[in-house]
């Protein structure tokens, strides 16, 4: 039972938390110091963090890793205690911690990434109202022919020549 514990608290330290920075990269706008720019940059990350509720992204990973193994352990509990009573309640809260540190793990990564997410675009935005740059990536564009211009009219037909031009 203890060895079951140990291993399911392993895997639920499993989850990698992103880091609570700015994952995308903005550089120095046009005529910016650099000095300017880390101002702008700690202004930027302090209302990114606003825009998520104050909440890091590990934070939101943490969180629901342990909501989803402690879920795990009552349900496991509660289930182990209906089958096998009091023996088997030990055992349902070890499986169930189990698996709800496995289900906790996807559970995190998923509100880590989410959190993540709405945290840069909110830095990126903040710092392309200051003034600074947003790299790009290139888009590819196939190679399409362009249009043909249309032929030239056919010639008048022979017989009678064209007037000639007014003097």
């Amino acid at each position: 039972m203890k060895k079951l514990a140990v291993v399911s608290l392993l895997l639920a330290g499993c989850a990698t938390a992103p880091p609570d920075t700015p994952s995308v990269m903005v550089l120095p706008g046009s005529g910016k110091s650099f000095d300017q720019f880390r101002f702008d940059d700690y202004e930027c990350r302090q209302f990114a963090g606003s825009q998520v509720g104050g909440k890091s992204p590990g934070q939101a990973q943490a969180d629901s890793g342990l909501k989803s193994a402690a879920v795990g352990t009552a349900v496991g509990a509660a289930a182990g205690g209906l089958i096998g009573g009091n023996a088997g309640a030990g055992v349902g809260a070890g499986l169930g911690l189990a698996t709800g540190a496995l289900a906790g793990t996807s559970a995190a990564n998923a509100s880590g990434y989410s959190l993540q997410h709405r945290y840069d675009i909110g830095y990126q935005q903040c710092m392309y109202a200051k003034g600074h740059q947003i790299p790009m990536a290139a888009r590819y564009t196939p190679y399409r022919p362009t249009r043909q211009a249309a032929p030239p009219p056919p010639p008048p037909p022979p017989g009678i020549p064209p007037a000639p031009p007014p003097a």
